[in-house]
């Protein structure tokens, strides 16, 4: 799935003289963490209640993203991205893989919106710096990955990297970011290049739908 990777970078690349250097909002705002958790919940609930919801026929191999806390916090910032950074690109494949495989109607399109909502990670975790270095696609090691067939299990790691990692994540760069300084530097960028972002986000839509 490397050009679905690709496709990704293609797109941060293009806005990331807007965003350099400017905490994102789902940094510094704590809701919208907590909207993406129960969209991740919605979407699980949403996969069980298909019909005839198949088991796969070539299981797929999904990371483990279980974690030790005190482990956790032992890792720098940028260790703790570059992991969660790993596990998104993962779990996009997989994603990928799987919606090559079903026919039907109703788990196809919430793997579509699942796809969308994990790759936006993979963007969000590329729009800033951590430590003063640029967060780059290469991770140290391979993650541990256990075989499933069972669709919904899927959702199930999405929903629990949201839950984990990723919440953990976020919590920690907000404390390394000022972002009340952050919304007006972002408000003055908007203003002055409204149809540049417009232009990326745009792209952005139709990479997702690749």
């Amino acid at each position: 799935m490397e050009l679905n990777r690709l496709l990704l970078l293609t797109t941060f690349l293009l806005h990331i003289k807007l965003a350099r250097m400017i905490p994102t909002p789902l940094i510094c705002d704590r809701r919208l963490i907590q909207k993406y958790i129960s969209e991740s919940i919605d979407l699980e609930d949403q996969v069980s209640r298909c019909e005839n919801l198949p088991i796969l026929q070539q299981p797929v191999l999904l990371p483990l993203v279980g974690f030790s806390l005190r482990e956790w916090m032992a890792k720098t910032n940028q260790v703790k991205a570059q992991e969660v950074l790993r596990d998104l690109l993962t779990l996009v494949d997989v994603i990928a893989i799987t919606q090559q495989e079903l026919t039907q109607a109703c788990p196809s399109l919430l793997l579509q919106k699942l796809y969308e909502k994990a790759s936006s990670f993979v963007l969000h975790l590329q729009s800033y710096r951590s430590q003063g270095q640029e967060m780059t696609r290469q991770t140290e090691g391979a993650p541990q990955l256990i075989p499933e067939g069972n669709l919904r299990t899927i959702f199930q790691t999405y929903k629990q990297l949201l839950q984990g990692k990723i919440h953990f994540l976020f919590n920690d760069l907000r404390k390394d970011f000022s972002c009340s300084l952050g919304r007006q530097a972002r408000a003055a960028v908007w203003a002055q290049h409204p149809s540049s972002w417009a232009t990326s986000r745009g792209q952005q839509r139709e990479t997702l739908q690749v």
